[in-house]
């Protein structure tokens, strides 16, 4: 068998909960782990450097925007999206389907048929079309094109999804050409676990390195999102990387990884800080409330970040009130110094053997407020 380009190893289990170490061709990635979102190859408010100090191991971008705005080929000519973004880690690049979904999409057997959100224009993305745009841009990563739906859906609509999707990943994985690059297939099934595990079992049989969990946190409840995880994990391989899509809430992070998920990526640490929400340890809260307007504290006593050391909630309030950029970028910075800290406590309480008890009182603290 040819030797994988993008490999998971695992290192210690605790109940469902496991550490590993997810090799790529620019760099190893320690799991669990989270992917701040590079939308347009940019993390907003935030350049390469600043995910450097803050410790990002990979990050995520959107083959959806970059194929319209500059163009894969504009990327792939200037040496591919580690070049474009002078970032030298690991980058995942979704598929688009995704992103599409939202702009009602006409979609075919053959292709998703949408107009772009930039001007307009009619657009053509098939499976075939997404991989060789994630190839030209040159990511260690690339995501099959699947075809999620939003939930709650009829079980028809969800049925015929799933189906759709394995096809369409039958045809991505025709299409790969780079060898020096992984694919990985994306399972869906909706909120039911039948589906689920049917998806799974079928996806898991293609032989891919790596497997995405979509169509989550996309409408579902807690409970609901916990049945389908733990109806697809047991039918992927332990020795494949298991990747939630689109998850980034704290207590939805610590339930996943409790059933056996090692990657995610989520808006909601930057989407938040710009809307003046910070992550912390005793809860999320808004900069917006009043008793911050003289308040000399830090967001978090218990934050080593950057922010938390050197500026009051006084001055974030006041940054947030006068819509100053500085304030986006420091709450950005700490919550994704909250996230990837959280991470980093995850996957030592699993190496220690207590992650249930350390969860119980992640948990616990959050239930309070400063």
């Amino acid at each position: 068998m040819t030797e994988q380009p993008v490999a998971w190893t695992p290192r210690t289990v605790d109940g469902a909960a496991r550490t590993g170490t997810l090799a790529t061709p620019h760099g190893r990635v320690p799991t669990p782990n989270f992917m701040a979102v590079g939308t347009r190859g940019t993390v907003r408010t935030l350049d390469s450097g600043d995910l450097e100090r803050l410790g990002a191991d990979i990050v995520l971008a959107n083959t959806y925007h970059l194929m319209l705005r500059p163009g894969e080929g504009v990327v792939r000519d200037i040496g591919g999206l580690h070049s474009f973004m002078a970032w030298d880690r690991p980058i995942l690049t979704d598929s688009g389907g995704y992103q599409v979904l939202s702009l009602d999409p006409h979609i075919g057997d053959d292709a998703l048929e949408f107009r772009s959100t930039y001007d307009g224009a009619p657009v053509t993305l098939s499976p075939e079309r997404s991989v060789a745009v994630q190839e030209a841009l040159g990511s260690d990563i690339a995501m099959a094109l699947d075809v999620p739906v939003a939930l709650p859906a009829e079980r028809r609509a969800t049925e015929a999804a799933l189906e759709q999707t394995l096809r369409w990943a039958e045809r991505s994985l025709a299409a790969k050409t780079r060898n020096d690059r992984a694919l990985f297939g994306i399972v869906q099934g909706g909120s039911d676990p039948g589906l689920r595990r049917r998806s799974a079992k079928a996806t898991a049989a293609l032989g891919f390195p790596g497997f995405g969990i979509g169509g989550l946190a996309v409408g579902e409840s807690a409970i609901e999102r916990a049945a389908a995880i733990e109806a697809a994990v047991p039918e992927l391989p332990d020795t494949a990387v298991r990747y939630v899509m689109g998850l980034g809430d704290t207590e939805g992070l610590i339930d996943a990884v409790a059933r056996g998920v090692d990657l995610f990526d989520c808006v909601i640490p930057t989407r938040l800080a710009r809307h003046g929400k910070a992550l912390t340890t005793c809860g999320d809260m808004s900069v917006k409330q009043r008793s911050w307007d003289d308040d000399p504290r830090p967001i978090d006593p218990n934050c080593s970040c950057e922010v938390c050391a050197r500026y009051s909630r006084a001055y974030l309030r006041h940054l947030h009130r006068t819509n100053e950029l500085t304030g986006h970028r420091l709450l950005t910075l700490h919550n994704l110094h909250y996230v990837y800290s959280l991470m980093s406590s995850m996957r030592a309480s699993i190496a220690d053997g207590d992650f249930s008890a350390w969860a119980d009182e992640v948990r616990g603290r959050r239930g309070t407020r400063v």
